[in-house]
């Protein structure tokens, strides 16, 4: 079984930045697309960014579009989101994401992200 693990998260002042990282065991195989997602209390879970496995195609909620990159690092199997930026708005618990082939889909644990005014 995959297992994710993310760091990064904090505490920052709007226009901060910050770097998110997830790091997929070396198990995995298959892998067909990574991604962020994030979730704000009493919202829905929400895409913020995805990334195919060879990294040669990216997407980005409107939201973040010009603040966010998502990047892939196949040596070190990591999937990393550099948050430039940030408002209040970007608070929220992130989770990071990998499908396989098989449509399975593995989450991380949440990393706490929240930027004050």
């Amino acid at each position: 079984q995959v297992q994710l693990v993310e760091s990064g998260g904090g505490l920052v002042q709007a226009g901060g930045s910050l770097r998110l990282s997830c790091a997929a065991s070396r198990r995995t195989f298959s892998i067909s697309t990574l991604g962020w997602y994030r979730q704000a209390p009493g919202k829905q879970r929400e895409l913020v960014a995805s990334i195919t496995s060879s990294g040669s195609t990216t997407n980005y909620a409107d939201s973040v579009k010009g603040r966010f990159t998502i990047s892939r690092d196949t040596a070190k199997d990591t999937v990393d989101l550099q948050m430039n930026s940030l408002n209040p708005e970007d608070t929220a618990i992130y989770y990071c994401m990998i499908t396989n082939s098989y449509g399975n889909a593995y989450w991380g644990q949440g990393t706490q992200v929240t930027v004050s005014s």
